[in-house]
């Protein structure tokens, strides 16, 4: 019997390395290819495949979103670069995982549970509990990755500045100047460029040359003509904020 099977990839290479390793491992299954998630169901819609491989890092559709919508009956196998994905949670359900890249012993096991499950013609359903595990993985995996450390210098010394310690960065002609509660150091990264990638619910801009850490400020107010201004620790002047960003002063 011919089985029918949905590669889905948006990397054309890996996803035409894994069709050949399942022609080589498995010659009478028919395969299709989707170079992306929405490609994936709409080929699915047309012709429902017996089974999927799914690589669950997509643009636009994620492979767990894929999942979630393609015919009932259809096995699915994950395709990860990475092995945090709930992997354990496999072992229990109709489903299986391979790691980028596909090796082709590993693709064996694949293959052997998944022809196993296909004769049985028991219908499967991916646990709902194993992609909603499986979606927190893929968000914590997209978040950005901040900083801990930044190197800052002062004269012909370099410093690892933990970050927490920052009470204000502010743009100085060619460099940022970066003030703690007892210190000032120099950095050549531009304010615009460390503002994408500080956590923007603890760094917050106030003014076009000036961020200030929230956990820092001790004090917001505003003078006769409404204008606010900010204490911070350490800091003997006041920070000015600019009508642009008042508005979150305003709400708090």
């Amino acid at each position: 019997m011919t089985w029918r099977v949905l590669i889905a990839d948006d990397e054309p290479l890996l996803r035409a390395h894994l069709a050949a390793q399942l022609r080589s491992q498995w010659p009478d299954v028919e395969i299709e290819e989707a170079a992306h998630g929405q490609e994936a169901l709409t080929k699915a819609a047309q012709r429902p495949p017996d089974a999927a491989f799914l690589d669950i890092r997509m643009p636009g559709c994620s492979g767990l979103e894929v999942a979630q919508k393609l015919p009932p009956g259809v096995r699915v196998v994950f395709v990860t670069a990475y092995d945090q994905y709930a992997v354990a949670a496999f072992e229990t359900a109709a489903v299986d995982y391979l790691l980028k890249p596909v090796l082709a012993d590993r693709l064996a096991v694949t293959l052997e549970r998944l022809q196993r499950s296909l004769q049985s013609r028991r219908d499967v359903q991916v646990p709902a509990a194993l992609l909603e595990a499986l979606r927190a993985e893929l968000e914590a995996q997209t978040k950005p990755v901040r900083p801990r450390f930044l190197r800052v210098q002062t004269g012909r010394e370099v410093h690892l500045l933990p970050v927490e310690e920052v009470v204000c960065f502010r743009a100085d002609a060619k460099y940022t100047s970066v003030h703690t509660a007892d210190r000032e150091f120099l950095m050549r990264t531009p304010l615009k460029e460390l503002e994408a990638e500080l956590d923007p619910e603890m760094f917050w801009r106030v003014h076009r040359g000036t961020i200030v850490s929230a956990r820092h400020v001790r004090r917001a107010w505003r003078d006769l003509g409404g204008r606010w201004h900010l204490t911070l620790d350490g800091l003997a002047d006041e920070v000015r904020v600019s009508a642009r960003y008042a508005e979150r002063f305003r709400l708090l």
